[in-house]
């Protein structure tokens, strides 16, 4: 069933079957007219009625459905006039002047017969049209918890007993010797990440705030191991207070950036973050200086996984721009609060 929609089988079949029955009711038109008029006349009235049937389902439809109705029903309307003006002139024009009856001629003979005939069609097409959008969307919801099912048994399958991972932490620890605060602090940063990962991010959203801590935590982490040579800068609105997002959302795009940052020796390299509240969204942008041999490399599985991620959590309600600029790589992320 999902090929037969994928592949617009349903769209063909139902016009096949609109123009048979059509061509089978104007049979008596070629004894009447000739086959030219036939042809015409099954060009004009499927066309008429394709261009009311796809503003419809197109047009009129998703704006009903996202709360626009006035335009959503100023939209049908439309489709329905041009489907009757259209239809009532080549009526005139068939019976008034080829067929030759005087009482044809008059514009507004069949307008009631087209009228029917284009409601009639406008109500069958919105119906399957509706059936397929509630088909696709029970096998998006389908697959969506199959995703989530599948995640679900990876991660139970790579968890380490949480117990013994800080145990073996604060053995560490304690092994260090006191003096090397440096050692120390690492650690505690290393165990505060763990501690987030395991421990808080099991439901579907997360305080802003421990999201930023936990970044913040690994860039420190990561500042440890980079030269002087190396700008990392992390900027946050004051905003951004008691607000929520799904869990570990934002770090694949920091990973990212430290991953394929540049490693110039005769210029600074510069890795920047910045997260600010946009209306009732979240604006987050990443930016990276990069080697000019690194630009294809940019893009990776690591973001079409977080992008895989982000269409299962919001659908079309985030925006995300991947640009490349010279030796500057940007991401930009923009999704709404929970």
């Amino acid at each position: 069933m999902s090929r037969f929609f994928s592949y617009r089988l349903d769209h063909i079949t139902f016009w096949i079957l609109t123009v048979f029955f059509h061509g089978y009711t104007r049979l008596s038109w070629i004894n009447k007219a000739g086959i030219s008029q036939f042809i015409l006349e099954l060009v004009i009235r499927n066309g008429l009625l394709a261009c009311a049937i796809y503003i419809t389902i197109l047009f009129a439809i998703p704006r009903l459905t996202k709360g626009k109705h006035v335009v959503g029903v100023l939209g049908i309307i439309f489709a329905m006039l041009i489907y009757v003006v259209g239809k009532n002139a080549h009526d005139v024009y068939f019976y008034g002047y080829v067929v030759g009856d005087p009482e044809r001629q008059h514009f507004f003979y069949n307008t009631f017969y087209n009228l029917s005939i284009v409601i009639f069609y406008l109500a069958f097409a919105t119906t399957l049209y509706l059936s397929r959008q509630w088909y696709l969307q029970r096998e998006k919801l389908r697959q969506i918890e199959m995703e989530k099912l599948n995640t679900e048994l990876e991660y139970l399958r790579a968890q380490i007993n949480p117990h013994f991972l800080f145990n073996s932490i604060n053995t560490i620890y304690f092994q260090i010797d006191k003096q090397n605060t440096a050692a120390r602090e690492t650690l505690e940063k290393f165990s505060e990440m763990l501690r987030y990962q395991l421990y808080e991010c099991t439901g579907t959203s997360i305080a802003l705030e421990k999201e930023i801590q936990y970044l913040q935590n690994y860039i420190t982490l990561q500042k440890l191991r980079l030269s002087n040579r190396y700008n990392v800068e992390l900027e946050t609105d004051a905003a951004l207070k008691e607000l929520f997002i799904p869990p570990l959302v934002l770090i694949p795009f920091v990973e990212n950036a430290f991953k394929h940052v540049s490693h110039f020796t005769d210029k600074p390299n510069k890795t920047r973050f910045t997260l600010a509240k946009t209306g009732n969204s979240l604006q987050f942008t990443s930016e990276n200086t990069i080697d000019s041999f690194s630009k294809k490399e940019t893009g990776g599985i690591g973001l079409k996984n977080v992008t895989r991620r982000l269409d299962l959590l919001y659908g079309e309600r985030y925006e995300l721009e991947i640009k490349s600029e010279g030796e500057m790589f940007r991401i930009t992320l923009q999704i709404p609060f929970l």
